[in-house]
């Protein structure tokens, strides 16, 4: 017999050999049907693996994160396997999971059209009624090398794993490490969103390859749920509205990487800005590190060894450097620049710092997914017995950031990866200081064991936006590795040397991605001290443009982003023009308006108009509304 834990600590014994199957059908016929694959001792397992000793198991259902990447990945599996029945000749790709679905890759004479997709999508349906099981196997090299003796790319795979393995549905057989779900038919709904084209392995030079993009679901209903979300998304896409507002673009001479065009760079300052105002009341320094540095630091760090697939490279005179894609190893340095003494701490470093990681081609998107991004970093060293009221700080901060936008909000705490670094004693200990703070603030938190970051463990705050969709933006990460290995010190109260615990934290996380979400929160329609331009005015005729450009003046004296539109255009046109460039107030002048000294004021996102507005209380109101940073107008 063996011992199994569950996440609750219950603890039953089942037979040696038995398998997260037959324990999850022990336990009842609900979770049987809802088990998608398990977790044993911190691994993902498809529910046929045999157990053979006392483990700790927790069976993972659609809910989970990592039962929603099983399930994606399967269906890409289907995809192929649909592909492979219709296509003669096809040589396969890649087909993960993403975070919106996932995708294959293929290489086929002819690009696939939308008639294709049909055929697909209807293939992937059958071969889901037809409920084939996923089947797992154990090879040799040489015996993979037979298998995919025709696939270039699998080939190609095979030789940068040491011991492969390759699942097999239908006639379909995969080089993969799964887990998958038992079986096709757990994929009750499916849908082939698009076709795209991307070079192998994300690199130019090599062949471009056809790539199609799908999502699934265990019910129906979920899939009609989601597709009724993506038209509403579709309608906020920041993509769409910020070239409609001029404020980025994305260009095939950088690909990944935005480029910020006025009225956005104000935003993206904006966003900084307030940020930078809230960390100096809070005692914050800031600081600013170079974004090349040589390849002895990353090797220190950490970041070489568990990062490197994701950096940048390049030699100066002769050494090995990396482009940083974090800023944590630069703040290090600037610490280590004197000794510090135990009254100075906690020291708050902070940094908007410039990365850079390298993302494959094909799930590059807008602002969303990008190869370079500003984090707006900050390293807190502080002594142990500081942490938890400096965690409880940085509650405080994160949640005064993200009401100032409306975003509610919820919290994970994600602990011990598999390859992770730093002794076990200190994981164990910086888990503990997280849940205990968590617990102090009363904060209700979800665990997610072995997602934290290699050196640490990590708070991470998943934040809600306007139609609902969750964003992983803010991250409180307890670091007792770094210290350790630059081997920081500060001096105590006794006269010796000790070492300082050390805080990562981001709130926005990157300003880019969310500057995106923002504009698709907000579906463009900014809370006025965030819109580049918070007014225009519009006179109904030419004879009334004095009288516009006093009430611009009168704005402008008081500190209001404005503009008077004088093209020889309709007024009509002209509140169209302003609704299309998000322009959040328009005010109308007219004769009437000239004689009262008032405005007529439309808030272009209701499209409501009001006449006789006294513009010095206007005014009064626009810039309270500024100051209190406020979300919505109201005349």
């Amino acid at each position: 017999m063996m011992q199994i834990t569950f996440p609750d600590d219950t603890k039953v014994n089942y037979k040696e050999g038995a398998t997260p199957g037959d324990i999850a059908a022990d336990i009842g016929a609900g979770l049987a049907k809802a088990a998608l694959a398990a977790k044993v001792d911190g691994e993902l397992v498809d529910l046929s693996y045999e157990i053979k000793k006392d483990s700790e198991v927790k069976i993972i259902t659609f809910r989970d994160d990592e039962g929603k990447d099983i399930f994606k990945h399967s269906a890409a599996h289907v995809l192929a396997a649909a592909v492979k029945r219709l296509f003669k000749d096809v040589k396969f790709g890649i087909g993960p999971a993403i975070e919106d679905g996932y995708y294959y890759d293929f290489d086929v004479k002819e690009p696939f059209s939308e008639e294709d997709l049909e055929k697909i999508e209807a293939e992937m349906k059958k071969i889901i009624k037809e409920d084939l099981s996923f089947e797992i196997k154990d090879v040799s090299k040489k015996e993979a090398e037979k298998i995919f003796k025709d696939q270039p790319y699998k080939l190609e795979l095979l030789h940068e794993v040491e011991n492969p393995s390759v699942y097999k549905l239908g006639d379909f057989t995969d080089l993969c490490k799964g887990p998958h779900v038992p079986c096709s038919g757990k994929i009750k709904a499916v849908k082939l969103t698009k076709i795209a084209g991307a070079y192998w392995k994300g690199d130019s030079s090599n062949k471009q390859l056809q790539r199609i993009y799908g999502v699934a679901f265990p019910e129906e209903k979920q899939l009609k749920k989601y597709l009724k979300l993506q038209e509403e998304a579709e309608k906020r896409d920041h993509r769409k509205i910020g070239k409609a507002m001029e404020l980025f673009s994305i260009h095939d001479e950088a690909p990944g990487m935005p480029f910020f065009h006025n009225k956005g760079t104000f935003v993206w300052e904006s966003l900084k800005d307030f940020m930078t105002k809230e960390m100096r009341n809070l005692g914050y320094g800031l600081n600013k590190t170079p974004i090349i540095l040589n390849k002895s630091l990353w090797l220190k760090s950490g970041h070489w060894n568990h990062y490197k697939d994701n950096m940048y490279f390049t030699k100066i005179d002769e050494g090995e450097y990396a482009v940083k894609p974090m800023n944590c190893p630069g703040n290090l340095l600037v610490y280590k620049t004197r000794q510090h003494s135990y009254k100075e701490l906690p020291i708050k470093a902070g940094e908007f710092g410039l990365v850079h990681r390298h993302e494959l081609s094909g799930v590059l998107s807008g602002l969303f997914r990008v190869r370079v991004f500003t984090q707006d970093d900050a390293h807190v060293f502080c002594m142990e017995e500081q942490l938890e009221e400096q965690i409880i700080e940085l509650f405080e901060l994160i949640e005064k950031v993200y009401s100032t936008f409306g975003f509610k909000y919820e919290v994970e705490l994600s602990t011990k990866p598999a390859k992770a670094m730093g002794d076990p004693k200190l994981w164990d200990k910086a888990e503990k200081i997280l849940a205990d703070s968590l617990k102090a603030k009363k904060i209700k938190y979800k665990l997610n064991p072995g997602d934290g970051a290699f050196y640490g463990p990590k708070i991470d705050y998943h934040i809600k936006d306007a139609i609902g969709r969750s964003w992983q933006c803010g991250t409180i990460q307890l670091d007792f590795s770094m210290p350790e290995k630059f081997d920081l010190t500060y001096e105590g109260q006794d006269g010796r040397k000790h070492r300082p615990v050390m805080l990562h934290r981001a709130i926005y996380g990157s300003l880019e991605r969310f500057m995106g979400i923002l504009i698709e929160h907000f579906a463009g329609w900014f809370p006025l001290w965030l819109a580049p331009l918070q007014v225009r005015v519009i006179a109904v005729s030419d004879e009334f443009n004095d009288y516009a450009m006093k009430v611009v003046s009168e704005l402008k004296k008081a500190g209001i982003r404005v503009d008077f539109d004088d093209r020889a255009e309709s007024t009509g046109k002209k509140v169209r023009d302003s609704q299309l460039e998000k322009v959040p107030l328009v005010l109308n002048v007219g004769e009437k308006e000239e004689k009262a000294g008032t405005v007529a004021v439309r808030t272009n996102k209701d499209g409501k108009l009001k006449f006789g507005v006294n513009l010095d209380s206007l005014i009064r109101k626009i810039t309270k509304n500024i100051a209190d940073k406020e979300i919505e107008f109201k005349v």
